[in-house]
């Protein structure tokens, strides 16, 4: 049987490192385990908030089975896309095999200005080599970091031609025109990065939001989520959001969950991301957590 389709609040959890540049699963799951007892729907793993294009194969799938192994896998949702075909295959299969809800996958984001064709053969081949796994496939729409976007023609296609292996996207694009035509696909999921879009979400056919402030604000998001019509919820959560996307977004998010859990080894990056400055985090002193 396919997992249960997930909605709602979706973090995009970071990942804390090591000394040595390995996850720190022990404090991974500490968090998520924060993440979903305090409002959010589901977790996404291993996505840009993640770094998970700053780890190995081999790292990953290490993080992957620390927290298929520990937290409720069907609310996970987990990063398996890469430049190559065959690297985002065997993770996509990993997945699939780890009980993970849904793949996230990023286009093969080296080459620029290709054509939808050639993104559709990409795809069409990632569906053929996956074809025995159950696990749901989103595309991972972030324009800004890949230099590629989904067309919604594409995204239809894709949708048309396999429509029990794509489940929707995740926007990062921050255009919610773009969102909300493809969410005019039918059986298609879309979920925008930024969680102001839960007021939007019945009006704009949105399954929810995917974010990565999310994974420190989880209570301010859960109560838009469940409030979508208040709008004192939806200015708190835009508000901390805007103080948060102010900074450097990875290390800001990383910050902010050392301060949630009073550990100073949450805040370690990987470069290039550089650890906040001391003015930076005195002006993210005042979100509330």
């Amino acid at each position: 049987m396919p997992p249960k389709r997930l909605s709602g609040v979706i973090a995009a959890v970071p990942t804390p490192v090591t000394d040595i540049g390995d996850p720190d699963t022990a404090r991974f799951l500490r968090h998520a385990e924060w993440a979903l007892d305090n409002g959010c729907d589901a977790l996404n793993v291993l996505g840009t908030t993640g770094e998970a294009n700053s780890f190995s194969q081999g790292q990953r799938i290490a993080l992957m089975e620390a927290a298929a192994g520990s937290l409720d896998r069907t609310r996970l949702m987990v990063g398996t896309g890469t430049p190559d075909l065959k690297t985002t295959v065997a993770l996509t299969m990993q997945a699939h095999t780890l009980g993970f809800a849904a793949a996230l996958v990023l286009p093969p984001y080296y080459y620029k200005g290709v054509s939808d064709d050639g993104l559709f053969a990409w795809f069409e081949r990632l569906a053929h080599a996956t074809n025995d796994a159950s696990i749901p496939l989103y595309l991972y729409n972030f324009p800004q970091m890949t230099g590629l976007t989904f067309s919604p023609a594409l995204a239809r296609r894709l949708k048309e031609t396999f429509p029990d292996r794509f489940a929707g996207a995740k926007d990062s694009s921050g255009d919610l025109e773009y969102a909300s035509e493809l969410a005019k696909i039918e059986d298609f999921d879309v979920f925008p990065s930024n969680e102001a879009a839960l007021s939007k979400a019945e009006a704009e056919g949105y399954a929810g939001c995917i974010s990565a402030t999310a994974s420190v604000t989880a209570p301010l998001v859960a109560k838009l989520r469940s409030e979508p019509a208040n709008d004192h919820a939806l200015e708190a959560a835009s508000s901390a959001r805007t103080a948060i996307s102010a900074h450097p977004l990875i290390p800001a998010v990383k910050y902010l969950t050392a301060r949630l859990h009073d550990d100073r080894s949450f805040e370690a990056s990987l470069p290039p991301h550089m650890p906040l400055t001391d003015a930076q985090k005195a002006a993210l002193g005042e979100i509330p957590l």
